[in-house]
Formats: structure tokens, sequence, C-alpha cells
């Protein structure tokens, strides 16, 4: 006589246990290799963008896209309409949220990129987008630029309009290996509700203000260093490479900083935004 074999009910318990703690074990290591893929592909992107604003340079007698030319002028409160990003009709207050949308194809940099737009860094944020009067960055893809110390000449005027309408050339860039020029970015928006907006600008540590002899530092601005990618921002410097740089400190509340993650790297002073 031919006897059957099966499974005791035992067996298939302990099999079912036995994967399920694998699937245990895996799962944090396979999304953490996503969110690192992630973090890969965002470098590419910042990478791209500091190509396209070398060759802008190139072809501008060595000057780099300006952040905001008219961020203070007469276009309106909210900003201007002009960002190294592109161009827009009004700026942020119009009913038509057509009107306050980025253009990236009108923007300097357009020449310069694939498909003649900042590409959208692919980490999981929530971004509050067009159609809301607050989104009034919306269109630089997540990223922020130098606006201090590479796309103005605050440390030459000190934060005014008049800094904001030339740029530093590739020349004025002591120690390029040391100076930040686009990095991961966002800014908190609402009360009680908070939320993040994409923001064009890392804004460094302190503001920089002219006496009248000189340029000193002073005060702290709201932070825009977003740290999303497994607690790191992604960092283009001047010089070309790319790194991920560590949280170390910030100015927002705690409650805050736990839900978003934004502040600063490095030390504690505009030592890496300064020209």
């Amino acid at each position: 006589m031919s006897r059957k074999t099966a499974f005791s009910l035992i067996e298939v318990l302990i099999v079912v246990s036995i994967m399920s703690l694998l699937m245990g074990i895996l799962m944090p290591s396979l999304s953490r290799a996503r969110q690192q893929g992630r973090s890969f592909v965002c470098r590419s992107n910042i990478r791209q963008i500091y190509l396209a604003n070398e060759g802008y340079a190139s072809a501008n007698d060595d000057f780099y896209v300006r952040a905001a030319f008219d961020i203070w002028g007469p276009t309106g409160f909210g900003g201007g309409c002009h960002r190294w990003h592109g161009v827009r009709e009004s700026s942020g207050v119009n009913p038509d949220p057509k009107k306050n949308t980025f253009d990236p194809l009108k923007g300097p940099l357009a020449a310069y990129l694939a498909d003649g737009r900042v590409k959208q860094c692919p980490g999981v944020v929530k971004f509050v987008k067009e159609g809301s009067l607050n989104a009034f960055e919306a269109g630089c893809g997540g990223y922020g630029y130098n606006s201090a110390g590479v796309g103005s000449r605050c440390y030459q005027y000190g934060f005014c309009d008049e800094a904001m309408r030339s740029s530093m050339k590739s020349v004025e860039i002591h120690r390029p290996v040391e100076k930040v020029m686009f990095t991961d970015t966002a800014f908190v928006q609402g009360y009680p509700n908070r939320y993040i907006i994409e923001y064009s600008f890392c804004e460094p540590p302190r503001f920089i203000f002219f006496n009248g002899t000189g340029i000193f530092e002073l005060g702290r601005p709201v932070p825009s260093i977003h740290f999303r990618h497994l607690g790191k921002t992604n960092v283009v410097w001047c010089d070309g490479h790319t790194s991920g740089e560590s949280f170390v400190f910030s100015e927002l509340e705690q409650e805050v900083l736990d839900r978003f993650l934004i502040g600063w790297f490095g030390p504690d002073g505009n030592k890496l935004f300064k020209p």
C-alpha cells in the first residue's frame, strides 16, 4: 500500500512564522534601500543644476545665475516674478493660480537643463503646491540656491535690493570645495496647522548686514535646509562635488522640527555660505 505524506498543521505554522520573521527583518532594509536609491537620484538632480549654473556662467561673463533679482522690487509683496528656476506673471497674489506659477522654460537656466526645467526631488515629501497663495516658491523642485553667497552680492552690500541685482563670479568664490551652491530645501508655513512648501533658497545660519564700513553677521533667519534623506540633506558644492550632510542644529520648535527636520549642518555661522 502507498503512503501519502503531508505537512502537519504545526509544521505549516512554523514555516509561516519563519517567513513572517524574515519579512520583518528584511522590510526595514528594503525600505532603507529605497530611500537611499531616492537620495542617489536626488544627488544626480542637484549635480545637474550645478552644471546648468556653470554653463550659465560660461555664457555670462563668469557670473552665476542671480537668485531672485526682483525679490524686493516693485512687483509686489510676497516676492518678485523672477527666480533662478523660472519666471511668472504675478508675484504670488493673483487670484488666478496659473499666473502665480513659475514657468521654467522662461527661467535663466532653461537652456542648460534637460527639458528646460529643474527635476523634482524624488524624496517622499508632501509639499503644498500650486493653487495655494502660500506656495509661492513652487517650481524649484525642492532645491534651494545659496542666494546669500553665490546668487547675490549680499557680502558686498548686505541683504538689500542692490545686492540681489547681481551675483558672484566663479573666480570670486574662495575655496569652492567648501562653499555651498545648492541643497535640499523646504519651508514651514501655517499656524497652528503646519505644512511645508518648496523653497528656492538655502538660508545661511546668520543674516548679513552692511553697517557703512563693512559686513557683519547677526540674528537668525528661519531655516530652510531639509534633511529628508534619512536625516541628511544633499549638497552640491561650488567645485561640483556632492555630499550628504547630517543635521546639526535648528531654531524651529521641537514639535515642528520632529515633523519636518529642517535646520542646518556644519558650524553655527556662515562659513560654508560666504564666498
